[in-house]
């Protein structure tokens, strides 16, 4: 995984709030010295290294901690891993956990999976939280451990019960797709509920999700766009996306093309291409937003750039038609080309019959050239299996 977790964090700030404590007394750190140069490094203080030393496992996570932050020492990875492991091997808990980050991350020791599940296995065994967490993410993804579908519910539910934010939601998530444990949608959003109440965003925008569709609570829009809502207020593309789709179909909310736009635009910000396409489609229609050609352009290029085939089609037509950029017929047929190759069926149909329709209007040569171009889009976006 390599990445640094929120429940771990909240563990390390714990650790920074014990050094910001007991630094003047622990760390040598004249003041003058310090006015002098804000990157002098203060060193750790003798009588804080004597009782890691002798053993003082507060004490060895605290230099640790100065280790691995380069807090008051040059930071090194090396120097933290072996002093959380002195007291790793005394059974504390948050030196098991930092000890196994940096294992999984390969910062001052070999990366090494299988010793992360094992550092991480001991603190969660203690009932840690964050540990159990952790450990359970090692056993859905197949990192360090074989991938275990049911330990990895074990371990999330373990942490659940204890109210961590995390495992409810990545719990809801193996009863959504039945990864596990039996598939139950009235699980998934029982779990998703408790971290979603919590202001988890991901859980929130899943729990608007049953709702839209029904699945394991009663289909119900208005709450389908509270919980979207409250995952889009929190940056959330998807959501953000839904909520705007909400606003334009008049589910849940009073049918508001403005309102769509609005959220449609936000999710598109962030390169989501589904609503790059349907703002693009607003700016063209004039619904919501003035309505501006050169705008529905500019969003449909972005959206079928990511191979949204309704944005290369959009984007084929505004061509064609010279609507919001130059009329271009080779650059109509490229992205009619595009989309027609995209799609099956009745959709799939209605493309190849508007890109036959602008080949009529282009030279052989034109055709030949478009055509190679085509094929070079292909070769660097090979379909996904």
């Amino acid at each position: 995984m390599g990445k640094l977790r929120k429940r771990l964090a909240s563990t390390l700030v714990f650790a920074s709030a014990m050094i910001a404590v007991i630094a003047p007394i622990l760390l040598a750190a004249p003041l003058q010295a310090q006015s002098q140069s804000q990157t002098t490094l203060r060193g750790i203080d003798p009588k804080l290294l004597a009782k890691a030393s002798a053993g003082d496992t507060s004490a060895q996570k605290l230099v640790a901690f100065a280790y691995e932050k380069g807090d008051g020492v040059q930071q090194d990875f090396a120097k933290a891993a072996a002093w959380y492991r002195k007291a790793a091997e005394q059974g504390d808990a948050f030196a098991q956990i930092s000890l196994g980050r940096l294992y999984e991350q390969g910062q001052g020791v070999k990366q090494d999976g299988a010793q992360a599940a094992t550092w991480y296995r001991k603190a969660a065994e203690q009932g840690d939280a964050d540990a159990q967490l952790l450990l359970g993410e090692l056993y859905e993804f197949g990192q360090g451990v074989k991938q275990d579908g049911a330990q990895a519910a074990t371990w999330y539910r373990k942490a659940a019960e204890q109210g961590e934010a995390d495992a409810q939601f990545r719990l809801g998530g193996l009863y959504q797709f039945g990864e596990g444990v039996p598939q139950d949608y009235a699980q998934a959003a029982v779990w998703s509920r408790k971290a979603a109440d919590q202001g988890h965003a991901d859980a929130q925008f899943i729990l608007g999700g049953l709702y839209l569709k029904g699945q394991g609570v009663p289909q119900d829009y208005a709450q389908a766009a509270i919980w979207s809502r409250k995952a889009a207020d929190q940056g959330r593309a998807r959501a953000q996306y839904i909520l705007g789709t909400l606003y334009f179909r008049g589910q849940g909310e009073p049918q508001d093309y403005a309102q769509a736009a609005v959220w449609f635009r936000k999710a598109a910000d962030q390169g989501l291409a589904e609503a790059q396409f349907n703002l693009s489609a607003l700016y063209r229609l004039g619904r919501g937003v003035q309505q501006d050609y050169a705008q529905a352009a500019i969003w449909a290029r972005k959206a079928a750039e990511q191979g949204n085939t309704d944005a290369q089609y959009d984007l084929g037509l505004l061509y064609g038609y010279g609507q919001g950029l130059p009329q271009s017929f080779p650059d109509a047929y490229f992205w009619l080309d595009l989309a027609a190759a995209g799609t099956s069926g009745t959709d799939h149909e209605k493309y190849a019959k508007s890109r036959d329709s602008v080949a009529a209007k282009l030279s052989p040569d034109e055709l030949s050239k478009v055509q190679e171009r085509a094929a070079e889009w292909f070769a660097e976006h090979p379909a996904k299996q």
